[in-house]
């Protein structure tokens, strides 16, 4: 029977990538955003490609909207072995002093609460599979703050919080926990979210930068762990651009 993969935030990005690269691992794969356009495009691509997908709406700021993707689970052709939790992302780079409270709340819903609600409504199933594993994307940001980053680095560490303390908690369930720390990622709506659609700011961030991350290395670590024998569990994976040796230390050509 072919096994289940749930993948939030798959309309763009590290998402879509995850989602196209676990269906070619054999994985039959939810897709879930609120884009729903977009899903369908994937869906098509991924059976363009040989494998099996199935696009749920599904926004995780929504408890309502969540419990959908509960039951889209439930009726899946197989049994739910993977949650990759990566809905997320990032607004603004204020300092503390002046940062807005609606972005530092939409952060924090999406990154940790769309987390928790996804987790627990899903995982009643992943318990029931006999080998679940739960992959929490989080960040650099989750372990190293940086100015500006206030509102960001707040919710990822409380992001890797949940990971650290849902491996104790499940220890002796068939569940294992999975937490993926990707540092320069280029993709094409990161930056764009962060700075209000202001182009010019996203791209200077990768400003000379001779080869950040693209959403298919993170997939690609994603993948890996995934599929490594359940009884081994990688805590932690940290990936970073060779270009980028800590948070404040970016090698940039010509700079």
């Amino acid at each position: 029977m072919t096994s289940v993969a749930i993948v939030t935030g798959a309309s763009s990005g590290i998402g879509a990538a995850t989602a196209r690269r676990l269906a070619a691992e054999g994985f039959h794969v939810l897709a879930a955003a609120r884009r729903t356009d977009r899903l369908a495009g994937l869906v098509k691509e991924i059976e363009a490609a040989g494998g099996t997908a199935t696009a749920v709406a599904c926004d995780v700021t929504s408890d309502e909207s969540v419990a959908g993707l509960a039951a889209a689970a439930q009726a899946a052709p197989g049994p739910v072995t993977l949650l990759v939790n990566n809905a997320g992302g990032a607004r603004g780079l204020d300092p503390v002093e002046s940062g807005a409270i609606g972005d530092w709340q939409w952060m924090y819903d999406v990154n940790v609460l769309g987390t928790l609600r996804v987790t627990q409504a899903l995982l009643p199933a992943l318990e029931a599979s006999g080998a679940g594993t739960i992959v929490i994307v989080s960040s650099t940001a989750g372990f190293t703050v940086y100015e500006g980053g206030g509102g960001y680095t707040a919710a990822k560490h409380a992001q890797t919080a949940i990971a650290g303390t849902l491996r104790l908690e499940l220890c002796g369930r068939p569940i294992r926990v999975i937490e993926i720390d990707p540092g320069m990622v280029r993709t094409d709506e990161f930056g764009l979210v962060r700075f209000d659609g202001d182009a010019d700011k996203a791209a200077a961030t990768y400003a000379g930068v001779p080869e950040p991350l693209v959403a298919e290395d993170v997939a690609d670590c994603i993948a890996w762990c995934a599929t490594r024998p359940h009884h081994v569990n990688v805590d932690r994976l940290v990936v970073r651009p060779l270009a980028q040796a800590a948070q404040h230390k970016v090698h940039r050509v010509g700079q």
